[in-house]
């Protein structure tokens, strides 16, 4: 792996988490205040679906 391939993958992040604070900053906050209010377990959940399908992605594109 090239470290142009880690900047862009980055860059991409960034810019990916970034489009729902610009595009609708007000429903952001209220889905912030909803995830102070679940547990541990249910935060890690959501976590591990996230990574389970971006690594599934990754899989398919690559």
């Amino acid at each position: 792996m090239h470290w142009q391939e880690i900047g862009t993958a980055l860059s991409l992040m960034l810019i990916f988490e970034g489009v729902l604070p610009f595009l609708v900053p007000n429903r952001l906050r209220v889905v912030a205040l909803t995830v102070l209010q679940l547990n541990d377990r249910a935060i890690r959940a959501v976590g591990l679906a996230s990574m389970a399908l971006g690594l599934g992605i990754l899989y398919w594109v690559r």
